[in-house]
């Protein structure tokens, strides 16, 4: 069927303007990879599989654009693979050789080859040279027709071991017409900057669209570069602060759009922020999580404490609602509970050359030399995913950033670099996760000054976004190391090397939380956490969130030392209303804290539709059917439950249990009903809450 159609569409798109020529020859269908395996094509090397692919492999981007249901695609064991795809002898019996084909766009070593008489009569790559790019196949013809009635064959080729190391093709005819040229081509927009926004029309979300790479231009120079999925029907419009280059001329260039799009036209220039009158009333928007005002958030970063204001930056793809494009946002609370959204503070330095996860300490001492003027120096360490571990230093507050000429200060295997002060070596330490010799690792370097990095040691078994910090426990002190799935080790750290006395312990024990940090020079001297809130928001123009901030604490325990995860205090400030006992039973309300204190027994309560069940028989606690051990303290069981749009956030056992898991109640549910049986309750407090957000501003930095 596949063959049929395009046979169609080629026929037709010459047919209509030449309606008197005579009838095209039916094409001969050399390939369309439809089957188990290659038939007669010989199979060199690994990168080909043993047959057609199904489509996208593993750890691939979407790959798109082919008929039917199998392609050629050498991405097989990733772009490390190496290998030749070798057609059967054919005739060229028709003026054109037309043929699907994307993947990297490198000649001689991503290709395919036209031999004749052993020779290379035609080749032809894929479109890709530079990170980012697209998976997509684009049609493509040779014309042969002065190779008619010559025997020749055709050579796929994967000679390429980095970054687009392969290639894709599909449905191979002979023709006597050529393909249809490709719909999508670079389009150009010039226009004078006159406003501080440049907004960009995104199609995303269920509906996502096709992503454009989105080129800023000034005097022919890319300013900002980015991928999206610009749309003439957007669901939303993605900003660009241009505030910098006011009254410059400038080019906005999209890779590939329809000659048709009116995409560009849509781009429009304004001082303020789109619908900036709803932001932080949508319907999905977590009102006692951060989120970030447009756009996607993944990891924490930055996290530090300087001059009243903690910091929250965060990876970021401002510019669409799934992963990419990874910048630091950006943003502020004096007292960890009220948040305001700051402009970007680290953008990519050119595509491709991301922005990855890292941390930010204060140099009081200025140990680096850096300080300048009346603030506090803030400096940053982040994977720049094109050179290493990257510094960069901040003299106005944390606002901007300034890049370390001696950068990248590491080069490894690895990224997600955590920077503390070490007070009895009187030395700074990175812990950063490393995959030396293909494992995984985190790795400990030390430097007197924050720029002179020395490897000290590694530990195996965690993987991305590291953290380590020290608590009391009793009468000692110990240090925990743990990374991105929040599990965790105990022992000592003595600046060069951790060594457990704990094994792997679990962290959370709920879902969709992921590469927590915690604050640097928090003021009180507690552990404050914040993770990755994994809760998706459908249909909005911003995706995910932030957890509560949370305060670790260790407590020693018939099993040895073990973390537990409170709500810092400072949340008590969003308590509007509190209702006890049988008024709290019957408390109702959108944005609600349950607390419960009962004598370990069985207990169910069923808050905004969550059922929330402790089960004493197991000593579980149950959280919409996800259990996790919960054991009772003293013959009791303690609970509290944040609930919000997007998510619930559980503890028990006095924080040695933590549940976060993600959850979308329906907005007329917002009931709570408590169901103890025999079970004694000795306490049970419902708290209605008001949201984080202060009222929405056209105004909004």
């Amino acid at each position: 069927m596949k063959r049929i159609c395009r046979r169609m569409a080629w026929a037709l798109a010459v047919g209509l303007l030449a309606p008197l020529a005579t009838p095209a020859a039916e094409d001969l269908l050399l390939a369309d990879f439809e089957g188990q395996d290659y038939g007669a094509w010989q199979v060199v090397g690994d990168a080909f599989g043993l047959g057609p692919a199904p489509g996208t492999l593993p750890r691939q981007m979407e790959v798109s654009g082919y008929l039917g249901r199998g392609l050629v695609n050498s991405f097989h064991q990733g772009d490390k693979s190496t290998g030749t795809l070798t057609s059967a002898a054919f005739k060229i019996e028709r003026r054109y050789l037309n043929f699907l084909i994307g993947g990297g766009g490198w000649a001689g070593q991503t290709c395919m080859n036209l031999l004749v008489d052993g020779q290379i009569a035609r080749t032809a790559t894929g479109a890709n040279t530079k990170p980012g790019g697209s998976e997509e196949l684009t049609p493509t013809s040779w014309d042969v027709g002065d190779l008619l009635g010559k025997t020749a064959r055709l050579q796929i080729v994967d000679r390429a071991t980095g970054g687009w190391g392969h290639i894709n093709v599909d449905h191979i005819v002979l023709s006597d017409q050529p393909a249809p040229a490709p719909r999508l081509a670079m389009r150009e927009r010039e226009l004078v900057i006159a406003a501080r926004y440049l907004h960009f029309p995104v199609k995303s979300g269920e509906r996502k669209g096709k992503k454009q790479r989105v080129s800023l231009l000034l005097d022919q120079v890319v300013a900002r570069e980015f991928e999206t999925e610009l749309s003439d029907t957007p669901d939303w419009y993605a900003h660009l602060d241009v505030s910098a280059w006011r009254g410059q001329k400038a080019v906005i260039r999209a890779d590939q759009l329809a000659a048709d799009s009116k995409a560009l036209d849509l781009v429009a220039q304004a001082e303020t922020l789109w619908a900036a009158d709803q932001i932080y009333r949508e319907p999905l928007r977590p009102q006692l999580h951060f989120s970030p005002r447009r756009g996607w958030n993944n990891d924490p970063n930055g996290m530090v404490y300087a001059e009243g204001e903690y910091h929250l930056y965060f990876q970021h793809n401002p510019y669409g609602w799934h992963w990419g494009n990874m910048h630091w946002g950006h943003a502020v609370s004096r007292d960890l509970v009220h948040w305001e959204e700051l402009p970007i503070a680290l953008y990519p330095l050119q595509f491709g050359d991301w922005a990855f996860s890292g941390s930010a300490v204060v140099d009081r001492e200025n140990t680096s030399g850096w300080r300048r003027g009346p603030h506090e120096l803030i400096v940053a360490a982040y994977t720049s995913t094109g050179r290493g571990e990257c510094l960069v230093y901040s003299h106005d507050r944390g606002r901007t950033f300034q890049e370390f000429a001696g950068n990248p200060v590491i080069k490894h295997d690895g990224r997600d670099p955590r920077l503390l002060w070490h007070p009895p070596t009187r030395q700074w330490v990175m812990a950063v996760y490393d995959e030396f010799q293909k494992g995984r690792h985190i790795a400990f370097y030390t430097a007197p000054d924050l720029k002179t990095w020395t490897w000290q040691s590694r530990i195996s078994g965690f993987y991305e976004c590291p953290d380590l910090f020290e608590l009391p426990c009793g009468e000692r002190r110990l240090w925990v190391l743990t990374a991105a799935s929040s599990e965790y080790m105990v022992g000592r750290f003595d600046g060069k090397a951790f060594t457990p006395e704990t094994p792997k312990l679990k962290g959370h024990l709920g879902r969709g939380f992921y590469a927590a940090q915690t604050f640097a020079h928090e003021p009180k001297g507690r552990v404050v956490q914040m993770g990755w809130l994994q809760a998706p928001t459908p249909g909005m123009p911003f995706n995910q969130a932030m957890s509560l901030p949370l305060e670790l604490t260790l407590r020693q325990t018939p099993d040895g030392p073990r973390l537990a995860w409170q709500p810092v205090e400072e949340l008590k400030a969003l308590r509007v209303a509190t209702h006890r006992g049988e008024a709290a039973a019957n408390c109702r309300g959108e944005l609600l804290e349950v607390r419960v204190e009962f004598a370990a027994g069985d207990f169910e309560m069923v808050l905004r539709g969550a059922a929330i069940a402790y089960d004493a028989a197991k000593q579980e606690l149950v959280v919409n059917g996800h259990r996790a051990p919960a054991p009772p303290l003293a013959g009791r069981q303690r609970l509290a439950v944040f609930v919000d749009r997007t998510a619930l956030e559980v503890f028990a056992s006095d924080g040695l249990t933590y549940v976060p898991l993600p959850f979308i109640p329906k907005p007329e549910e917002q009931s709570l009903t408590v169901k103890a049986g025999a079970t004694r309750v000795h306490r049970l407090e419902a708290h209605q809450l008001r949201p984080i957000w202060q009222a929405p501003s056209a105004s909004i930095p």
